[in-house]
């Protein structure tokens, strides 16, 4: 320890590791990105606000050798005020035939505005419920990724539905208020019973499959759904698939994860889902049971290479861990409870692929966890800017909204450092808190629900942390500097700069990690709240070496460790008298050497004053008791004691 020791905090992923994960995040974040593409051009209609929709049934029909299809939809809503005409959504190229109210025919208008605007025969009162009936068909206009996709695999056909968030209206006649969710659905699907190369189609939709009922040569499979749902997680989708299941058992009351896969990738397929199980077990031991366990969860392979996650069943491009893991974690943020806004989407997506690291963390261990962590933070760090709360300005920009440096990396790296802050089981305790609460539940959530949620559970104000963190930018780059005055005692002082200017100090718990030169380890965690604080902690060994965040645990970059001492004889040159004192001290020095400033601290760390170089310091203002003092040299840092009597 008589050298002077500078160590750059280096941080070396497993470069194979990060490159996968790289590119599964990319995948996923490019996927999402066109699903949510369409929404940035439409607007919210509102002419479907006078009623809320409690009930769907969609009796419809399809052949996926064609782009056509054909059906009735009926609708359960409630007057909010009271009405004498109600809207739906429905694109102008998809033709109504018929609409009828209790077997009446009711007049009806479609016009450019991609509206069906029904004429009721008398008013309906406000608080009353009722139904209506629209028949309709249509070729649904597809740009080679729209709402309703005709295309083959392997030379099948196949037909299925991606209507993220505005693209419903795409194929059937709805309502896409996305503060509106759908109560409950049935879902009736009639196909022919086999394809052209005498092969049994097979429908999927989201629920609980009902019944299949053959007549002659068509089939009709009828799948219901309880829960609430928004318009564009309805989905369906036909081909010759091959289905297998695997069982999760729940704590003895058990379900089915079906896997719907092309015949062609059968194989595969059977050798990659079986881990759904285990990520699925891991969800619901650290949440809360899957939220759609009396019914199903699901994969239907569909020709994309990304994921969407249909409630209770993903549409699946491909069947990777972490695209498992990621579209699963949805159900619970997303689907369960999805994001209020634009804004919010770190809720959906931060969430999600903070859940895949849990994979990773349970899964494949610590070390693969920080490497983990390690990818996300070099992502993170990649740029000086860029928070995980958006601006009014960002969402209409839809490379920020899924941006997967900032509303997924960050976002998943930010929510592991509110657990570290607020401890494990007051994090997962306020998790549980946030998908069960009754204004959230099956609803949606705003940040600040999130934030309030937290506090509450953690006893904690957070406002500090979310305002750094989340609603401001950029990261913090760490200078340690430590030093050892005695045997049992190591005095560490933390200082940082910031990479953006809206961030005047990121306050975290900052970890370290305290090598003895003998073998020893002590891990530490330091409450840093303010620049160049000093923390003095026991120790029971001689210190070689300390490490920062050695689990990757802080947003950061650019981080050097520092020993405080140049040499032990720099040290003995510098003279403090009388000491023990009452009054005032007198510090001698090398007249070759300057000093810059002097900070002196209590015993607990806290900065009492800094000054700039004087040989008298009057201690006379100070309580008695133990001080340090850290005189900062041209040479190095001289850390000394003073008691005062």
């Amino acid at each position: 320890m008589n050298r002077f020791l500078n160590y750059l905090l280096v941080l070396v992923p497993i470069f194979s590791y990060a490159q996968d994960f790289t590119k599964s995040m990319e995948i996923i974040r490019e996927a999402e990105t066109k699903a949510a593409l369409n929404k940035m051009f439409q607007r919210v209609n509102m002419n479907t606000g006078n009623y809320d929709v409690t009930y769907h049934r969609l009796e419809l029909n399809v052949d996926p050798s064609q782009a056509f299809i054909s059906g009735d939809v009926t609708t359960y809503f409630e007057a909010k005020e009271n009405l004498s005409e109600v809207t739906f959504e429905l694109t102008q190229n998809m033709v109504v035939s018929e609409v009828l109210q209790r077997g009446n025919p009711l007049s009806f208008v479609q016009n450019s505005e991609d509206e069906v605007v029904i004429a009721l025969n008398q008013v309906q009162n406000v608080g009353v419920l009722d139904s209506l009936t629209i028949s309709y068909s249509g070729n649904p206009v597809s740009s080679g990724f729209g709402s309703f996709e005709q295309n083959t695999h392997n030379g099948d056909p196949i037909i299925w539905t991606l209507s993220e968030p505005y693209g419903a209206k795409g194929w059937w006649p709805c309502k896409q208020d996305l503060i509106d969710k759908i109560d409950s659905i049935d879902i009736y699907i009639t196909t022919p019973v086999n394809n052209p190369s005498n092969e049994e189609y097979v429908a999927v939709a989201n629920g609980l499959e009902q019944s299949q009922t053959i007549i002659g040569t068509n089939k009709t499979t009828h799948f219901k759904h309880q829960y609430p749902i928004p318009a564009y997680l309805v989905a369906i989708a036909v081909t010759n698939y091959s289905v297998y299941s695997h069982t999760v058992e729940n704590n003895g009351n058990p379900f089915e994860i079906v896997n719907y896969v092309y015949p062609e990738n059968l194989a595969s397929a059977q050798a990659s889902t079986p881990v759904t199980v285990d990520i699925m077990d891991l969800f619901s031991n650290l949440f809360q049971e899957y939220p759609y366990a009396s019914e199903k969860y699901g994969h239907a392979q569909f020709g994309w290479g990304g994921g969407m996650e249909h409630t209770t069943v993903s549409f699946m491009g491909s069947f990777g861990r972490g695209l498992i893991a990621h579209e699963l974690a949805h159900q619970w943020f997303g689907d369960k409870v999805t994001c209020g806004s634009w804004k919010d989407i770190w809720l959906n997506e931060g969430f999600a692929t903070y859940l895949s690291g849990l994979v990773v963390e349970n899964l494949d261990g610590n070390n693969s966890f920080i490497n983990w962590k390690n990818s996300l933070n070099n992502s993170i760090t990649s740029q000086n800017g860029g928070a995980v709360y958006l601006t009014d300005s960002d969402t209409l920009n839809i490379g920020r909204i899924f941006s997967s440096r900032l509303s997924y990396n960050k976002g998943a790296m930010v929510t592991h450092m509110l657990r570290k802050k607020v401890g494990d089981a007051n994090f997962f305790q306020g998790m549980q808190n946030y998908l069960n609460d009754s204004n959230l539940s099956y609803g949606y959530a705003k940040t600040e629900d999130y934030k309030q949620i937290m506090e509450t559970t953690s006893g904690q104000d957070l406002t500090e942390f979310f305002s750094d963190w989340v609603y401001n930018q950029g990261y913090p780059s760490y200078s340690i500097e430590w030093h050892q005055p005695s045997t049992d005692q190591i005095r560490v002082s933390i200082s940082q700069t910031q990479s953006h200017s809206s961030v005047s100090y990121f306050e975290a718990p900052v970890p370290i990690r305290v090598i003895g030169t003998s073998g020893g380890v002590l891990d530490l965690v330091l409450n840093n709240t303010v620049n160049n604080e000093m923390f003095l902690r026991e120790v029971t060994f001689p210190v070689d070496n300390i490490i920062f965040d050695p689990e990757k645990d802080i947003i950061s970059r650019y981080n050097t460790v520092t020993l405080g001492i140049k040499d032990v004889d720099l040290d003995i040159q510098f003279n403090i008298y009388p000491n023990p004192t009452k009054q005032s001290i007198t510090i001698s020095k090398p007249e070759n050497i300057t000093v810059n400033k002097i900070n002196v601290y209590n015993t607990i760390g806290q900065l009492l004053f800094t000054t700039p170089w004087s040989s008298q310091l009057d201690f006379s203002s100070l309580s008695t008791g133990l001080f340090f003092l850290q005189i900062h040299t041209n040479k190095g840092i001289i850390n000394k004691s003073v008691l005062k009597n």
